[in-house]
């Protein structure tokens, strides 16, 4: 059994944090800073890593929720990020996430006669080859008919013809989460809900820092060799909390997302669209479809980015532009809004800023990493540690994370073979335990257990029936949730599944993690309200014409803590 991310962990971990010199601390907890502590603590480093909020808070938890090379990418003649994130796909696909990361096809409509098959289709075979290893199967092209046989939802006059390629997709968040839990494993102290407000320095030199406990409010100083700042698009904080110029500026490019029912768009696949600003995507979501993106400047509160009805109508636009049956707001079961943190650079506009990550060692004791993209979060990682040595007083191996295992992926593809028969024991539909596997992977078989010692568990939510009630108590016992909205949002993803956006399982949700979390019948309640409150203004803010507006609304509501 792999270290659970309990309350009990947590309070081991503040005790950690305030009484030991670890080798790296980590600040931020989005994919890259849990790579980074993965990373490090694999090697056989002491590491601690604190989140000022949840896990994958951030843009993390708001992306396409795509593992993909970039097809696009190949335009710019960016080969050596395209080849980089196609292996990673590849390792995520076949060894260190096969229970989170799963193939999807895409459908690339044509609309010009001949240059546009032989252009498009030249780089989508440079695609397949820098694949390396087949990971996924071949593109291949479509004539009109058969295009239509595997998308009748679009409309007579979208295509002329098609290619269709594959990618693969994951859940980002449980994917961040997962990463974090499996550098517990290797024996991290990973602390959610602690802010870091001072880097304590030692002349020039950082030698940790002060952070707050936001749950009970005490303030703690971490002693660290090293500090690793992967904080996307807080890094420029970080300069100003050490007092140094920055290494280099990111800039915050937001993007939305539309979450529709499957009914609602006739596809057997997903589908790939040019727009003047970047691609669409109209990506499979279980029983949904997660319909983005844009790609606008963002320089309002970072924490919160809110989407606009302009947002919503720009994705809108787009897409039925090319449907048979136009996509109506009524259609709209969820929206979420992310924030990419792109390298400045001698650009106009965020779309031109490249992808590219950097890392920068200003002074001794720091390290910063910023940008690139979700794929490539473990070279990221892994060149982040690599930066930081220097500042560890003692050898360490090199990165093993290329063949490191996340939690739950040891012994998956037995477990999925033998589902029918787990789902017999279980007592549960086998499409059921499906949905377990894809989300936890051998992990599954902990929250089974949970619903064995307590029957009642073994129920679906009532408001979100894709969901067990064991997978909302797992959520605290198991992966660090702190807070009602953690569950709702980013272990489950009932917040942008359901057209109620999550209200009436919040009741129930809170009803099941209460006692876990020793809260009170009044700690209960604010919760609950607290998240009603929360949907209301995102609501009111995708009702708002402009960002500047959006942005207002939805700050109507703080943050917990």
């Amino acid at each position: 059994m792999s270290q659970p991310l309990s309350p009990a962990y947590r309070g081991d971990s503040l005790r950690r944090l305030a009484n030991e010199e670890f080798d790296v601390l980590v600040v931020g907890g989005g994919v890259t800073g849990a790579g980074a502590a993965l990373d490090a603590a694999s090697r056989g480093l002491s590491v601690a890593l604190v989140e000022a909020r949840d896990l994958a808070a951030g843009t993390s938890s708001r992306s396409s929720k795509l593992i993909h090379g970039g097809l696009r990418y190949l335009e710019q003649l960016d080969f050596k990020l395209v080849r980089e994130a196609l292996r990673e796909r590849g390792l995520l696909l076949r060894t260190l996430a096969p229970h989170l990361v799963r193939p999807v096809k895409f459908l690339v409509p044509l609309r010009h006669r001949v240059w546009e098959r032989g252009y498009i289709g030249a780089g989508v075979t440079l695609y397949d080859t820098l694949g390396g290893a087949r990971a996924l199967p071949r593109h291949r092209h479509l004539s009109r008919r058969r295009a239509f046989e595997v998308a009748p939802g679009l409309a007579d006059d979208a295509l002329i013809g098609a290619i269709q390629y594959y990618d693969a997709q994951v859940d980002d968040a449980r994917h961040t989460m997962m990463i974090a839990r499996t550098a517990a494993d290797q024996g991290a102290a990973v602390v959610t809900r602690a802010r870091v407000t001072e880097l304590v320095r030692d002349g020039e030199r950082v030698t940790g820092a002060r952070v707050t406990d936001r749950e009970s409010g005490a303030e703690i100083t971490v002693r660290a060799r090293v500090v690793i700042a992967a904080t996307g698009v807080w890094s420029d904080d970080i300069a100003e909390a050490a007092g140094i110029e920055k290494p280099f500026t990111v800039r915050a490019s937001k993007g939305i997302h539309l979450v529709v029912p499957r009914e609602k768009i006739d596809l057997d696949t997903g589908l790939i669209l040019r727009t003047e600003k970047s691609v669409l995507f109209v990506i499979p979501w279980g029983p949904h479809w997660i319909v983005g993106t844009t790609d606008t400047d963002w320089d309002l509160d970072r924490e919160h980015p809110a989407a606009s009805r302009a947002d919503v109508d720009y994705v809108l636009g787009h897409v039925n532009a090319v449907l048979r049956k136009p996509l109506t707001h009524d259609d709209i079961e969820g929206v979420y809004a992310g924030l990419r943190p792109l390298l400045a650079a001698k650009a106009t506009a965020t779309t031109k800023l490249s992808r590219e990550h950097a890392v920068a060692h200003p002074v001794p004791g720091l390290v910063v990493v910023a940008g690139g993209k979700y794929t490539t979060y473990r070279v990221m990682a892994a060149d982040a540690v690599d930066a930081a040595m220097s500042d560890v007083d003692r050898p360490a191996p090199p990165s093993w994370t290329d063949r490191l295992p996340i939690v739950g992926a040891r012994g998956y593809a037995r477990m999925w073979e033998d589902r029918y028969a787990l789902a017999r024991r279980a007592g549960l539909p086998v499409s059921r335990i499906e949905h377990l596997l894809g989300r936890y992977g051998t992990a599954a078989e902990e929250v089974l257990e949970l619903a064995g010692e307590r029957p009642e568990l073994g129920e679906e939510i009532p408001g979100a029936p894709e969901y067990l009630k064991a997978e909302a108590v797992y959520a605290v016992t198991h992966e660090g949730a702190l807070h009602l909205e953690d569950v709702l949002t980013r272990r489950t993803r009932i917040s942008i599944e359901q057209r109620d956006r999550g209200l009436a399982a919040a009741p129930v949700v809170a009803g099941l993690i209460a006692p876990e979390l020793g809260w009170s019948p009044e700690r209960r309640d604010r919760e609950v309200a607290h998240y009603r409150a929360r949907v209301e203004a995102e609501r009111t803010a995708q009702e708002a014409p402009d960002d500047a507006t959006a942005n207002e609304r939805r700050l109507a509501v703080p943050a917990l803590g």
